[in-house]
């Protein structure tokens, strides 16, 4: 995968990555891997997992800095081991509407 994608999380989450220098949430020990989207799919990935959740941000990975391997599945980025921090291009809020509804506000 050459495009850029998306993973959201938890502010604090982020945050608790940082001081460890690592990033490995809970769905790589239970499913294998971790959760990504494309900018466009990021709405709807919002919608369906963070729906109504304050705090989030969304981060902006370069799949060329990647030392653990991405498959895309059923139209999904999957990355295949922890997420190295210099992978992450940018970090920006993710906040939702006051229906709990997630858009595009602007370009992470």
């Amino acid at each position: 995968m050459s495009e850029e994608f998306f993973h959201i999380l938890k502010r604090s989450e982020w945050q608790a990555a940082m001081l460890k220098q690592a990033y490995a949430p809970l769905s790589l020990a239970t499913e294998g891997f971790i959760h990504c989207s494309t900018w466009e799919q990021l709405p709807g990935s919002g919608d369906r997992f963070f729906r109504g959740q304050p705090d989030l941000v969304v981060l902006r990975i370069d799949p060329q800095r990647l030392t653990a391997p991405v498959k895309v599945e059923a139209g999904f980025p999957h990355l295949y081991g922890p997420l190295n921090l210099d992978a992450v291009l940018e970090v920006g809020d993710f906040p939702c509407h006051e229906d709990g509804s997630f858009s595009h506000s602007k370009e992470a």
